[in-house]
């Protein structure tokens, strides 16, 4: 993929080799420790806006998720714990240990939040503050689906079928589908907000047969393991205990909820949050509001 655009400039790559898998990242700046997660069906480029900004305050560690990207596509369990969330978590307690980090600032997208926030409630003692872009839990989305969550979210039944189904049907057009997904789920409703070169490395990363059956194994274990592992903590009462932010898109896909950060309050013992002027990729599409959200909550 060396010919894709160069879109971190002066920020390094990195190889990391967890017990599960082989983590792609991009790391630059200088201060407190960043570990920056991205969603479906996009990989670490969806910073690229926001990075020279935050690197001059944050060391910033900027991964593809297991199966995305750059990183390595980890074969499946039956379970689906492979692509589970907490699979997932587990992979950046790794990588914080290798670079010697105790504690994390996390900022999070989409599945990435998912990670995030399955990585805040495992392991309280590595998570110093908590960020989490445009979702709800994961729990939530499947007990309180209603007919326009249904409708805007559908990927989530349709990718959880039993493989290779769902595989087989995007891909008779997998650039088309994403391309729709990023056009439907942004504020505009078309690809406008996107660069150019972004979109080059997302459709780089989904035109290969085995990502794209990587993101499907995501979504079955949302539909299986993760929402499994939601529902032991929510019965439990178990909560974040980090200070914890979530912003959402003014147009993004939680909007259509009974309203994210009532949602959150139910899971975190110290949230905050407001929707920032957007569709589901605030990154991208208002860079400089996202950015100073997340600086005023990090400091």
């Amino acid at each position: 993929m060396t010919d894709l655009p160069e879109l971190f400039p002066g920020f390094e790559t990195h190889r990391f080799k967890t017990q599960g898998a082989e983590i792609f990242a991009r790391i630059g700046g200088d201060g407190p420790p960043v570990l920056m997660l991205h969603g479906y069906p996009q990989t670490h480029v969806i910073w690229h806006r926001i990075a020279p900004r935050l690197a001059r305050k944050y060391r910033l560690i900027i991964c593809d998720l297991r199966g995305y990207g750059q990183s390595s596509v980890p074969e499946d369990t039956p379970d689906h714990f492979s692509y589970s969330k907490r699979a997932m978590a587990q992979d950046f307690v790794e990588i914080a240990d290798q670079l010697g980090h105790e504690k994390l600032l996390i900022c999070s997208h989409d599945r990435g939040a998912r990670v995030g926030y399955r990585l805040a409630l495992d392991s309280p003692t590595r998570v110093d503050r908590l960020i989490m872009l445009d979702i709800v839990p994961t729990h939530a989305m499947w007990h309180r689906l209603n007919r326009d969550l249904a409708l805007k979210a559908f990927h989530w039944s349709f990718m959880a079928q039993a493989a290779p189904w769902p595989e087989t049907m995007i891909g008779q057009d997998a650039i088309g589908w994403m391309d729709n997904k990023l056009a439907q789920w942004s504020g505009t409703g078309d690809l406008s907000v996107f660069a150019p070169e972004a979109l080059a490395h997302y459709r780089s990363f989904f035109s290969q047969t085995a990502r794209l059956h990587a993101t499907c194994e995501d979504y079955r274990a949302g539909a299986t393991y993760d929402l499994a592992a939601d529902e032991v903590d929510y019965d439990a009462g178990r909560q974040i205990k980090c200070p914890t932010a979530v912003f959402w898109g003014d147009k993004g896909i939680p909007s259509n909820t009974s309203g994210p950060f009532d949602i959150w309050r139910e899971w975190c013992t110290d949230v905050t949050g407001h929707a920032i002027a957007s569709g589901h990729f605030p990154p991208e599409e208002n860079p400089d509001a996202t950015a100073e959200a997340i600086e005023q909550f990090f400091g």
